[in-house]
């Protein structure tokens, strides 16, 4: 009786170890489906491009928002000069003291209202200069100005600030020169 229970019991366990035996065979001979699906790959392609055509996009608008700024910062210079010229001392001490809050926002890459929206960046984690902020670069959240022309631009802003108790028409050009040349070297830079 016990040569009976073991025969049908060896042959279930062969029969079990043949089949195990083809399944692995047939699971080695076929080709690994590891690879990500070619249209998951696309989409992702598509969304790279989307997400580094708004880094390009935000680096426009804010050199667009600059280019804007130091239109402004010419203009109260031509209206200070103007003034200077015609012995018109409040308006020449009034277009010199918006000529000074212009250049600073040079030097703070836009108001209030640009800081706003990127602190509003920074807290959703995005940061368009990541690597220059490591390196000290540029500040944190800055996009196109660097904390060397930031300097650059807030010294001569204090300095254009202070000609507003009594401008002065040489003083007040040396200190645009500067940041002529401050904002010349910027626009150079990372186009």
């Amino acid at each position: 009786m016990n040569r009976t229970l073991t025969m049908p019991l060896w042959v279930v366990l062969a029969a079990a170890a043949a089949l195990l035996s083809l399944g692995f065979a047939a699971t080695q001979t076929r080709t690994p489906t590891t690879a990500t699906p070619a249209e998951l790959v696309a989409t992702y392609d598509k969304l790279a491009d989307g997400i580094l055509a708004v880094k390009h996009t935000e680096e426009k608008l804010v050199r667009s928002i600059l280019a804007t700024t130091y239109a402004h910062a010419q203009s109260a210079l031509q209206r200070a000069l103007r003034s200077l010229q015609a012995r018109e001392g409040g308006e020449a001490r009034s277009a010199v003291e918006e000529l000074a809050a212009h250049v600073a926002q040079l030097g703070t890459e836009g108001d209030n209202a640009v800081a706003g929206v990127r602190k509003r960046l920074l807290e959703g984690g995005h940061h368009h200069n990541a690597e220059g902020e490591k390196q000290g670069i540029y500040d944190e959240g800055y996009v196109v100005v660097t904390r060397a022309a930031k300097k650059g631009f807030l010294d001569a802003s204090r300095a254009i600030g202070q000609l507003s108790r009594s401008p002065e028409k040489e003083a007040l050009e040396r200190e645009w020169g500067k940041v002529e040349g401050t904002w010349s070297a910027l626009m150079k830079e990372k186009k």
